[in-house]
């Protein structure tokens, strides 16, 4: 300064120009002025080569305070500290500085302790993707005053909390924390970064509450805060942000009611706050936004009418509200919804009639869901009019379990995209029509639980790429026809259950070869059951080794089927991934188990209960290693359970019950986990654990007899014995008192010569008698 004021002293009074002023200059001060200049060039090289230094240190710094680091770091050494700019994953700028730090899938065991954030003052992102960090995020983060990027994701070990430190980022316009450990409430100071636009803390296990300066990021456009532990309920100061297009606050435990202040967002085109416990109405300004394109809901505590002005914008294509209390629909919501594609109320209460929730434009949507409610009406209308077949686009529908009647119409099966049709559960009534052709992407198809009647449906045998067919719980009659498993050669599950089915059961129905679950249960099929299982291929393997072809078909399957699952009954997910059984049960069928359902090893569940079968139960039954629920109660089954049996590793549910069993029950750990006596009942010849002991039994009995014969054979060679001494000694005393010595030495000879014999014979019979006992 005192140069400055000394070269400027020199200039003459009156000059009013800085050119005129340098151009007047006194000699002496020009060439201080020159050398100045010449110093401060000469320094400025110097201070950035020590940034650069300084930089450098920090990062090899911290790359020895690692347990181990990646190998692509290996160009971090301060030998090559004057070429920082070309190590890996770093960028500079023009100056030589570090402007970005891009750690992605780089393996570094260690913590983040040692990092020295203040030696980057230039540093604008910062990227830590999977990489095994584990420790804390020190407070130093705050140093970092240039950072306007920070990416921190998958590195689950980071526990602790977010730093207060992280409201000094007063250039941050993005900070995404996502699947990191942390475990403390979001930090108040997240209302200092006024610059951000872009904030993502996704399942960083958050607790507490939102914070109210949340409303003072007035710039930000996403916020999303889905999958952690949150509490309390939305601030009203949500409200403020009214740049905000995307709020994402899914899979929290957030409580309350929507904000009012949620009308103030005219941006909003995305907002989803799946699986919470928000409540109460749902206010009408929700739909103010012009913009919205996605509204989904579900899983929360909502009820009442759903808002009608949620389709003012004219642009909302997503709505999804399952699985809450709405009541109604009101019959204008959808009018305007002329860009609506997906439609989900499934589950909740709603009472009103099937047009009112379609709308006028229902040719739009190619994915609906009304299922769970009490939706009332007809497809059909008496004036010939069906309005979900104007929906040219639909991929997905389902109206299960509502209070639908009439008849349906002949046009479902000729939608060109629908891919999923759940009617089940209703009052439809009368014939399934028949159709010309069956679309191919006609892949599930449920009509259980209605009052449908007549044979088989015919039209099904053009619909090729079925996976899914439920008929149960209906009126149908007939024969299961012989063509169905060339017709539809793709199914896995065929569910036939509680109809009026009669006759025999098609030989063709074990051609199946990827049938997971067959069920012709309650019905009135008679004869054998069918004895080659050879093609019956998906349930020999394991279920979940679903055929590949099938997989990208899969993506559109939901819902639910039912089947009986260890004596009850269950919804299972279509596709039955694990889910491999037969259910024969409430037939009229006889003859003999079939051998060939042992060779079905990936058999879960087996159900041959309320038949008239014969016979013995099939020797191979433990091969069924997976087998967890058997039922084979109530028919004429008899002989022994087969030792095998023990091998049934994973049962828990079991009933052979009301047959003619009998001798032991085989015993193995698993079983004895079975205590229930009444799952043997009504069996008279059978006893063992949990039955009363085999007192009776064959086995013991026979037994029983044996050692009773060696107890009489015994007795008989003791008597024998003690009836030759007593003879014996009663003649040598006669001999001795009444004959004379020559006649008494030739009775001796005698009894000498008779007591070899007798030794001999008593050593064969006791050897005869040892042999017995011990062989």
């Amino acid at each position: 300064m005192v140069i400055w004021n000394f070269l400027f002293s020199c200039v003459p009074f009156g000059s009013t120009t800085h050119t005129e002023a340098t151009m007047k200059l006194h000699p002496l001060g020009l060439f201080l002025l020159s050398c100045t200049w010449l110093l401060l060039c000469a320094a400025a090289p110097v201070t950035v080569r020590a940034g650069i230094r300084r930089e450098a240190e920090a990062l090899v710094n911290w790359k020895a305070s690692l347990v181990s680091a990646d190998d692509s770091l290996g160009s971090w050494s301060l030998a090559n500290s004057t070429s920082l700019c070309k190590w890996t994953h770093i960028t500079c700028n023009s100056a030589g500085h570090m402007t970005e730090l891009l750690l992605m899938q780089t393996s570094l065991n260690g913590t983040l302790d040692r990092f020295d954030f203040s030696a980057f003052p230039h540093l604008k992102s910062l990227t830590l993707f999977s990489n095994g960090l584990y420790g804390t995020i020190p407070a130093g983060i705050g140093n970092l005053t240039s950072l306007a990027q920070l990416y921190i994701f998958n590195n689950t070990s980071l526990r602790g909390a977010i730093p207060h430190s992280i409201g000094q980022l007063k250039h941050l316009s993005e900070l995404y924390l996502s699947l990191l450990g942390l475990d403390s409430n979001l930090p108040e100071e997240i209302g200092n970064l006024t610059t951000l636009e872009e904030l993502h803390l996704h399942s960083v296990t958050l607790t507490g509450s939102i914070p109210r300066t949340i409303g003072k990021l007035v710039k930000l456009r996403e916020l999303s805060m889905q999958k952690n532990n949150l509490t309390g309920s939305i601030p009203l100061e949500i409200g403020n942000i009214t740049q905000l297009n995307n709020l994402q606050l899914w899979y929290n435990y957030l409580q309350g009611q929507l904000p009012g202040t949620i009308s103030n967002l005219a941006s909003l085109q995305e907002l989803v706050l799946t699986g919470n416990q928000l409540g109460g109405h749902i206010i009408s300004e929700f739909g103010n936004s012009s913009l919205l394109d996605t509204v989904d809901i579900e899983r929360n505590n909502f009820s009442g009418l759903f808002p009608s002005s949620i389709c003012i914008g004219g642009r909302l294509r997503i709505v999804s509200a399952r699985s809450n209390g709405f009541t109604g629909i009101h019959h204008h919501t959808f009018r305007n919804c002329t860009s609506v594609r997906y439609v989900d109320f499934t589950a909740n209460n709603i009472v009103a009639d099937i047009k009112d929730c379609v709308g006028e434009h229902p040719w739009q949507l190619s994915m609906m869901s009304l299922g769970q409610n009490h939706l009332y009406g007809r497809l059909l209308t008496d004036g010939g009019k069906v309005f979900i077949c104007n929906s040219t686009y639909l991929t997905f529908l389902d109206l299960s379990n509502n209070l639908l009647d009439g008849g349906l119409p002949k046009c479902l099966w000729d939608m060109p995209s629908l891919g999923y049709m759940d009617l089940s559960s209703n009052s439809f009534s009368g014939v399934v029509p028949s159709w010309k052709t069956c679309e191919d992407n006609l892949i599930c198809l449920r009509l259980a639980n209605n009052h449908l009647k007549g044979t088989f449906p015919l039209g099904l045998r053009k619909c090729k790429n079925l996976i899914s067919l439920d008929l149960g719980g209906n009126n149908f009659s007939g024969r299961i026809p012989s063509w169905i498993s060339k017709s539809l050669p793709n199914l896995i599950v065929l569910r036939l259950s509680s109809n009026m089915f009669g006759g025999i059961i098609p030989h063709q129905i074990l051609k199946f070869q990827q049938l997971h679950v067959l069920d012709l249960s309650k019905n009135n099929l008679s004869g054998p059951i069918p004895d080659n299982f050879t093609n019956f291929t998906g349930m020999v393997h394991n279920a979940e080794d679903i055929v590949s072809d099938n997989n990208l078909r899969f993506e559109i399957i939901s819902g639910q089927t039912q089947i009986v699952w260890k004596g009850a009954d269950h919804g299972f997910p279509i596709l039955m991934v694990g889910i491999v059984g037969i259910d024969l049960s409430g037939n009229s069928l006889s003859q003999e188990i079939p051998k060939g359902l042992t060779t079905l090893l990936g058999l879960r569940y087996l159900n041959l209960s309320g038949n008239h079968l014969l016979g013995c139960i099939p020797e191979d039954i433990g091969n069924l290693v997976l087998l967890e629920s058997l039922d084979l109660s109530l028919n004429r089954l008899s002989g022994e359970i087969p030792p095998s049996f023990a091998g049934l590793k994973s049962i828990t549910a079991l009933n052979l019950s009301s047959n003619n069993l009998s001798g032991l029950i085989p015993m193995s750990d698993q079983l004895r986990t079975l205590p229930d006596p009444s799952i043997y009942s009504n069996n008279p010849g059978l006893c063992g654990f949990p039955l009363e002991g085999c007192v009776d039994s064959p086995t013991s009995t026979q037994s029983g007899m044996s050692q009773a014969e060696d107890n009489r054979e015994a007795l008989w060679l003791y008597c024998f014995v003690a009836a030759g001494f007593i003879f014996g000694f009663w003649l040598y005393c006669g001999m001795f008192w009444f004959y004379s010595e020559t006649w008494r030495c030739a009775f001796y000879q005698y009894v000498d010569n008779m007591q070899g014999k007798v030794t001999k014979k008593m050593y064969s019979c006791m050897s005869y008698f040892q042999a017995k006992v011990h062989g």
